[in-house]
């Protein structure tokens, strides 16, 4: 083998050697006589040769390519390199672990941990076991991970050594970066065992903050929330004691930190104390914006969950988030919806002012989002109603398509917010209806036009103008002209009654979608029956709107905050939804849990399983029944929002219908089905009356109900009773 081979390099060398080798397997077409990968593999085996330990590397990242190839790599490649070295893999291991040179101990144990092989697991137990009583700090650290990569591979192995015993005694090893490492391994452990759990004690909680050093200080603060405080003067030492971390320039420990307080708080009775916690947060998580801008938006999307819980850490400074022209889409976006949270009467008008400012900007999402933050600023201030409608209007002469249509979705829900007092901006938003292409903004016209029917003196001429195009239309701008021409109807019924017929007909006949169908043959059967009764359901005072909705649940909330500066805090998910095997966390109740927080978790007790302390699993729920969800009974009394409702039994059936089990009894004993269901109809007409008697009565003898309801056979029946 040529000399030249046998120069020591360096790790960054061997790398490149392996990922040019790499390379060349890809390309083995080329290479027609493997003259370049000999030259590889000579370089490889020439380090070998001469006992550079840099081969560890290079069998690490061989058995995650190829692990079922790595076992002959083990047995054979190496002794065949190093004729001088024992073949038995347990006395090449021990030789390695018991080096002069800890970075080589260290480098050996980490090494043999990541080949997944039973002959390496079974042989590295012994010298993993020294290498945690090692007397050199790193190579214990370097134990203590590999610890947590071989519970992995075999859990009951782990136990029965005692390694998870030996690690709960390097809690109190003397080295910060010991402490943090093996508080990892003991937090994975946690979470991939079902019967292993991390708890904490005051006097170990306090040992593991004296800890903290520079590195893996983030392990320590994670592993404060397996700490429950039981009176609130526990939580108030640890949360002093933790502040410091507070003015860290690392992100990851400033949110951490965060994490661990607002924890904590849930156990402080002391409203005076925690008053003066969250006015320290807000520096450090203002400092964060002037970061780069991911580290910004994994900032902000926590400050939308931190600032729900408390919003006093960042009340007075809502300016802070007002957006740059520099500032990515997804940055915008998400400071869009702080300032929304953050508004209230005392600061609203600059928020506004800001507002109208990006509805004027070029990028259309952000524009769209813009104007919907508006809308939304007059339903959650009331005082500021009045400059949010003269902003919208403004929006409008600027006659824009996308931003007409916004501000007609908003104003719909503004006139939901405050009947009543602003139909006057109803003709401006008419003299724009050629603009509206989107079915929302369709849809939302339409319902202003149908509610304010009376007061709009062309309301006829527009809707039927609407109607031409009807069987054309999406599904949700069928079913708010479906509703609004019988709003019409019941509100100017000689205006009205060909309009209705007309729609209803279409509905009914002409119509695939079976929730259309069915509101049209609901309206119908309303209207036939009793069209005094329609017009006080169909027009009766609707519950105005509110900002409430927008809130998180507190229980889900609280559960959000214990995974703050994780993915959970970004997608505003609990992890276990989208990470396979993942333990949920809760709040673990104690007597210094405020009465607030224990409520929020009885809820979440009543409607799911019951919370665990964090670190434990729960238990998979139970089967549900669907139809168990609600009582039977309670389905007389659903609403879809067209204030009607179907006549059902307690066992939610119609009073003319059988349910399976009747139905296959009739069919065994020899009756005909078919006929008892037609002799049921002519019972339930008898009841209820036949929807059909009283069209003429009710739409004014319009001919077309006439004929639908001459067209009728006996035995057919009203879709959805």
């Amino acid at each position: 083998m040529d000399g030249k081979f046998f120069s020591r390099g360096k790790i960054q060398d061997l790398r490149k050697v392996a990922a040019k080798g790499n390379e060349l397997q890809e390309a083995d077409h080329k290479d027609k006589k493997y003259a370049k990968r000999k030259i590889v593999l000579k370089k490889i085996v020439a380090n070998i040769t001469m006992g550079n330990d840099m081969v560890y590397l290079y069998l690490v990242s061989y058995g995650r390519g190829k692990p079922d190839e790595i076992q002959y790599a083990i047995g054979n490649f190496l002794t065949a390199s190093n004729p001088t070295r024992d073949s038995s893999l347990l006395s090449l291991i021990s030789t390695d672990c018991n080096d002069r040179n800890p970075l080589i101990r260290a480098l050996a144990i980490r090494t043999m941990a990541y080949i997944p092989l039973p002959l390496v697991i079974g042989s590295m137990i012994e010298p993993l076991r020294h290498c945690l009583r090692d007397q050199d700090p790193y190579v214990r650290k370097t134990a203590a991970i590999c610890v947590a990569k071989l519970y992995v591979y075999d859990p009951k192995l782990v136990d029965k050594e005692g390694f998870i015993t030996m690690l709960r005694d390097l809690l109190a090893d003397n080295n910060p970066t010991v402490v943090a490492n093996s508080v990892a391994a003991l937090t994975e452990i946690s979470e991939r065992s079902d019967d292993i759990a991390l708890k904490l004690n005051l006097g170990v909680t306090n040992k593991l903050i004296a800890a903290m050093g520079e590195w893996g200080q983030i392990y320590i603060l994670d592993s404060l929330l397996n700490f429950v405080p039981q009176t609130s003067l526990d939580a108030e030492g640890i949360c002093e004691r933790i502040l410091p971390r507070l003015q860290h320039a690392n992100s990851a420990v400033v949110l951490t930190t965060i994490k661990i307080l607002m924890f904590m708080m849930n156990y402080i009775s002391d409203n005076e104390f925690k008053d003066r916690i969250c006015k320290k947060m807000g520096p450090p998580l203002v400092s964060l914006l002037s970061s780069g801008p991911e580290v910004q938006y994994v900032t902000l999307r926590n400050i939308l969950l931190i600032i729900q819980r408390r919003p006093l850490i960042l009340r007075n400074d809502v300016k802070v988030f007002f957006c740059k022209y520099n500032d990515p889409i997804y940055v915008k976006l998400a400071k869009l919806e702080i300032m929304y949270r953050l508004s209230r009467e005392e600061n609203f008008k600059p928020v506004l002012a800001e507002l109208h400012e990006y509805a004027s900007e070029v990028d259309i999402d952000f524009v769209r989002k813009a104007v919907r933050t508006i809308g939304r600023l007059a339903i959650k201030v009331p005082g500021a109603a009045n400059a949010c409608i003269n902003v919208l209007l403004e929006l409008l002469e600027s006659k824009i398509s996308y931003v007409t249509q916004e501000v007609v979705v908003v104003v719909k829900d503004i006139f939901r917010r405050y009947p009543n007092e602003y139909e006057s901006v109803i003709s401006t938003l008419c003299d724009n209806m050629d603009d509206l292409a989107e079915p929302e903004a369709k849809a939302a016209i339409v319902w202003i036009i149908g509610q304010y029917a009376n007061r709009i003196d062309n309301s006829l001429e527009l809707l039927e103008d609407l109607s031409y195009t009807f069987l054309e239309d999406p599904v949700e701008v069928q079913l708010a002209l479906l509703t609004a021409v019988v709003k019409l109807f019941l509100q100017i019924p000689d205006q009205g009654k060909d309009l209705v017929s007309k729609i209803l007909k279409q509905a009914t006949e002409e119509v695939d979608n079976p929730d259309l169908r069915d509101r049209g043959f609901m309206y119908w059967r309303l209207l036939s029956i009793n069209a005094g009764a329609a017009k006080d359901i169909v027009l009766s005072e609707k519950p105005t709107i509110s900002t409430e909705t927008d809130r998180m649940e507190r229980g889900a909330l609280d559960q959000l905050l214990l995974h703050t500066a994780t993915l959970g805090s970004i997608y505003h998910k609990s992890p276990e939804s989208f990470i396979r095997n993942t333990k949920p966390k809760w709040l673990s109740d104690s007597p210094a849990l405020n009465a607030a927080s224990r409520q929020a978790l009885m809820m979440n007790i009543d409607d799911g399983p019951a919370p665990l302390p964090p670190g434990s699993i729960a238990p998979p729920p139970p089967p549900r029944n669907l139809q168990a969800l609600e009582p039977k009974s309670s389905l007389a009394n659903r609403d879809d929002g067209t204030g009607l409702r179907s006549p059902v039994d307690e066992m939610g059936r119609r009073p003319h219908e059988l349910d399976d089990d009747q139905e296959d009894d009739a069919r065994e004993n020899g009756n005909n089905v078919d006929d008892d269901e037609a002799d049921r109809d002519a019972l339930a007409n008898e009841r209820y009356g036949d929807p059909y008697a009283n069209l003429e009565q009710a739409f004014g003898g319009s001919s077309a109900f006439s004929t639908a309801s001459a067209s009728r056979t006996k035995g057919e029946d009203l879709i959805g009773f």
